[in-house]
């Protein structure tokens, strides 16, 4: 393969592939933002998010351990008097030796009430850090998200308790593809 051909087939892989930040820097032109809040719970019965597969380099390690979640999507912070809007489900792998250990996501935003009922986004990357905010791409939907490209922001909402976490969420989604 040509050099100039090379430099060709990298400049189309960058522009079909339209990342997250390209979308941000556009001035958030054209996206759609909704704003949830994210209810998690990790310990006790009630559960939420769990590890299925430890990391096999012990107790304290992340890399390689594998987890689920199926946390509440509210349309406030306040569980009790916020209305259940959908769920927040997926898994996370820990895929990163190096510190901060990386988590890889792929998660599904499924909206089951509201003005979004019977639609879903999904969304994928990498979980650099729990302090801060998180940034991962959206990559597609269903329904009215249908073709969804975007990016999603992830943070803490108040304090975490021992058992569980809000996190204050805002997607902003383009859906308008002829």
């Amino acid at each position: 393969m040509t050099s100039s051909s090379l430099l060709l087939l990298l400049a189309l892989m960058l522009a079909w592939s339209a990342p997250a930040f390209l979308l941000a820097r556009a001035g958030d032109q054209g996206l759609k933002r909704i704003h949830l809040y994210m209810h998690e719970t990790f310990a006790g019965p009630n559960a939420t998010a769990i590890v299925v597969v430890p990391s096999p380099l012990g107790a304290n390690a992340t890399f390689g351990l594998v987890g689920v979640l199926d946390d509440e999507l509210r349309d406030g912070p306040d569980p009790k008097s916020s209305s259940l809007v959908g769920r927040y489900q997926g898994i996370f792998a820990g895929a990163g030796l190096v510190s901060p250990p990386g988590m890889q996501s792929a998660i599904n935003f499924v909206f089951t009430a509201g003005e979004h009922s019977g639609s879903t986004l999904a969304m994928l990357g990498p979980v650099l850090s729990f302090t801060g905010a998180i940034e991962r791409a959206v990559v597609g939907g269903t329904g009215a998200f249908r073709m969804a490209r975007g990016y999603c922001v992830m943070m803490a909402a108040g304090n975490p308790t021992p058992d569980s976490i809000v996190y204050e969420v805002d997607l902003f989604v383009k859906m308008d593809y002829a």
